[in-house]
Order: C-alpha cells, then sequence, then structure tokens
C-alpha cells in the first residue's frame, strides 16, 4: 500500500479554527503541490480530506473527487488516520489531506522514528507500505517535497 500525506497548505489566523481559509500563498503553495502530486497519483486513489476549510481547499486544487471525514480533521490520532487509510492493507493509494501535529505523528510512526517528523505547510510525505513477514510490514519513503522545494526546483 501507498499512502500519501499532504499537510494544508498556508492559512490565515482566526476562529474558528476549522473556518480559516488558506492565503493567497496557500492558494499558490496548494496549486503548485497539486501540479505535482496530479504528474504522479495512480489512476485508483483514495483521497480523504479534514472537514477543515483550509483542508478542502488544498485538497480542491487537485480537481479530483475526495471524501470528507471527520476523523481526519485537527486532534485526530495516528491511529484515526492509519483506520481511515485502511493502512497497512488498502488494494489502492490513498491520500489524507489534514494537519499537524497528527500527519508528522503518522509519517514518524510508521517510520519508527521517535517522536513526530513535521510537515511544512503544504508538505508532501509519500510512504510505501512493504510486508516483512506474517507479522509485519516495513514503512518506506517514496517521495517527501513541499511546495518551497518545489518553487526553488
Amino acid at each position: 500500500m501507498e499512502l500519501i500525506l499532504w499537510r494544508h497548505c498556508d492559512a490565515e489566523a482566526g476562529v474558528p479554527d476549522e473556518l480559516r481559509v488558506l492565503t493567497p500563498r496557500g492558494r499558490a503553495e496548494a496549486a503548485r503541490m497539486a501540479e505535482w502530486l496530479r504528474d504522479r497519483l495512480p489512476a485508483a486513489c483514495r483521497i480523504f480530506v479534514s472537514p477543515a476549510v483550509r483542508a478542502r481547499q488544498t485538497a480542491e486544487a487537485l480537481g479530483l473527487p475526495y471524501e470528507t471525514r471527520p476523523d481526519v480533521a485537527p486532534g485526530a490520532s495516528v491511529g484515526d488516520v492509519l483506520r481511515v487509510a485502511g493502512w497497512p492493507d488498502a488494494a489502492v493509494t490513498t491520500l489524507v489531506v489534514g494537519h499537524e501535529p497528527t500527519l508528522g505523528r503518522v509519517a514518524a510512526h510508521l517510520l519508527d522514528e521517535a517522536g513526530e517528523r513535521p510537515l511544512a505547510k503544504g508538505g508532501v510525505v509519500w510512504l510505501a507500505s512493504r510486508p516483512l513477514d506474517a507479522d509485519g510490514a516495513e514503512s518506506t519513503i517514496v517521495a517527501e517535497t513541499s511546495p518551497q522545494s518545489l518553487a526553488r526546483s
């Protein structure tokens, strides 16, 4: 299985948190990352998105259908994200658009790293699961990038 974690792009400050919108910079970041992802996503890809406005606006830059899932909203747990994604057994690639620190914790957990592995705003980490034996799987990084890195390339 492949799991792509995409942190929402730069958003305005404010309350309530779930209604914060992307800044002009965030919209540009989302467009840049969406172009990078569209060039690489397999045709069969499930996309799950936090209901927060900034996450939905980030995902909408892809122009692909997605499902809004409250279990990947701010404050979601590592277990919540992995359950939604069907890790490590889902048959298709799954993209989750969500929030820090949850996504960084998911990446660290899957890579057996202590603590967190923070994603930059708009950043993506693409992970793959490879079965080791009947009792487990190994996770590897397929790709990792951010809107800032793409702007420099």
